[in-house]
């Protein structure tokens, strides 16, 4: 069965070119549920049925697993079993009858304007690594990029001159984003100040460069966001994404359309945009609560 999940794999990442992440994901929830059949002494796929993979999500909900990840899981199988039945490994496929769980979607957190302005006003831009940071952060609220998008980001990708970036996103998807002025003067006064030092006259093609001088990893993002917001003692619980959803949010709320938030984002499906007007709602009824005479 593990053979057929390499197969699987492979597929996934050379022909369909999904991002190096959500393979990984992938081959984690898939060998929970082959685990799970070798317990039930199933040692082959053909044997599975539609009650073994219904008793499977179960066990995971038993286990405190949450919605989202009992959905993805089964998302995996899903899909797992479908290319098993297109390449002819199995002549059934057991998980067609089984509809994926409908999940309640949580709002993202986002920042207020207030909250981005001191977050973006914490590095100390007199300092190599903090121009650096202050050139991240920007980045992160001027594109509503995804922290893999900014560690694999290029020199190449970025044009100061016209203002735009180019983005790689999920399944090797291009996408061209906006910068603004900020952003713009952050990122030159990095190029120009802190890159070069901390690149010890070594080179490479990536925009942001560790105190190493090699290519910044995704744990120091997630640590200088946290340091930083920190220091400008937000309350809110940190993390990269974040500040993808507060560009997303902050844009909604001064009249931009759903196509372009849509398109910046890289969103597949505008169903995933659409939760950010939901902010929005709840935004407002608090608003009408707060200052209506009649709450």
């Amino acid at each position: 069965m593990e053979e057929f999940i390499e197969l699987f794999l492979n597929y996934l990442s050379v022909e369909r070119g999904l991002a190096r992440n959500t393979i990984i994901s992938y081959k984690e929830d898939l060998k929970y549920y082959i685990d799970f059949l070798k317990k039930r002494s199933i040692d082959a796929l053909s044997r599975a049925t539609k009650n073994e993979i219904v008793d499977f999500m179960l066990s995971q909900k038993d286990k405190g697993l949450s919605p989202n990840s009992i959905a993805r899981r089964l998302a995996a199988i899903k899909m797992f079993h479908r290319f098993l039945v297109r390449e002819r490994i199995l002549k059934n496929d057991p998980t067609s009858l089984i509809d994926s769980p409908k999940l309640w979607k949580k709002i993202p957190e986002a920042l207020s304007f207030n909250e981005v302005d001191a977050l973006l006003s914490q590095p100390d831009t007199r300092e190599i690594q903090g121009a650096r940071d202050k050139a991240i952060l920007e980045i992160f609220y001027a594109t509503g990029m995804r922290v893999s998008e900014v560690v694999n980001l290029k020199t190449d990708n970025v044009n100061l001159d016209i203002g735009f970036l180019r983005c790689i996103g999920k399944g090797n998807k291009e996408r061209v984003i906006p910068l603004g002025k900020k952003a713009i003067a952050s990122i030159k006064r990095y190029l120009e100040y802190s890159r070069p030092k901390l690149l010890r006259k070594k080179e490479s093609g990536n925009l942001f460069i560790s105190r190493l001088g090699k290519q910044i990893s995704r744990q120091s993002l997630w640590k200088l966001i946290r340091r930083y917001a920190r220091n400008a003692r937000i309350k809110k619980p940190m993390k990269p994404h974040i500040l993808r959803h507060s560009f997303a949010t902050h844009l909604l709320e001064r009249g931009a359309d759903l196509r372009s938030v849509q398109e910046m984002l890289g969103h597949a499906n505008i169903s995933t945009t659409q939760i950010y007007t939901h902010i929005n709602k709840e935004r407002l009824k608090s608003i009408h609560k707060m200052f209506h005479p009649r709450p």
